[in-house]
């Protein structure tokens, strides 16, 4: 990513941060949402010089980083435009929660194939696949192990975060958009990942 591409990142994800924090819905489930996002941007600043990741991954995080940093300032169950898409759709929930999920399949099964090839763990083929897909669902389970812990330490406080708007299968269906994520990452971005991975694997 040249340095041009790097202020655009960091001017769109400071904005859309500071936008975020402004009055939010919730500020304890607007941590809880936007902390991740904190988490992965620190990540990279730090390693940016020891393993700068290919544009194409760089431009997915960030877009990532949007989807939480949104969902934390109105808190998921409340998006407004998944509000009306609700209501036109006579839906029972806001569904803004299953397009968080389905980016933490779809970004991680990107970081996860980046880092799995570039360390020469495995090679392109079904391997590789059943590694990235694994490695995605074993994220999305631990996530739901952290709302899990969350609930348990704060009780009625971690309902906005939760999210589970009454679905009783609430965590199963967000650990199949994750997988859903995967899947599809693995089916769509490979040819165009693998271009930009060239200049990596050459060196």
């Amino acid at each position: 990513m040249n340095i041009q591409l790097r202020y655009i990142w960091v001017t769109i994800f400071v904005a859309v941060f500071i936008w975020s924090a402004i009055d939010p819905k919730d500020i304890f489930t607007w941590f809880l949402e936007v902390l991740p996002a904190v988490i992965g941007a620190v990540i990279l600043l730090v390693t940016y010089n020891r393993f700068r990741l290919t544009t194409l991954l760089y431009s997915f995080v960030l877009v990532h980083c949007i989807i939480l940093m949104v969902g934390g300032h109105y808190t998921y169950a409340e998006v407004p435009l998944f509000d009306y898409i609700r209501d036109i759709t006579s839906s029972e929930r806001n569904s803004y929660d299953k397009v968080g999920h389905f980016a933490q399949g779809f970004v991680p099964a990107l970081i996860a194939r980046e880092v799995l090839l570039r360390n020469a763990v495995v090679k392109v083929g079904g391997w590789l696949n059943l590694f990235v897909v694994s490695i995605c669902l074993a994220f999305s389970a631990f996530y739901e192990l952290i709302e899990w812990w969350v609930a348990l330490a704060t009780g009625e406080n971690a309902e906005a975060f939760l999210g589970t708007q009454g679905y009783v299968w609430d965590t199963q269906s967000d650990m199949g958009f994750a997988l859903l994520g995967a899947i599809i990452c693995l089916l769509i971005l490979p040819r165009f990942h693998d271009r930009q991975l060239v200049k990596f694997l050459d060196h």
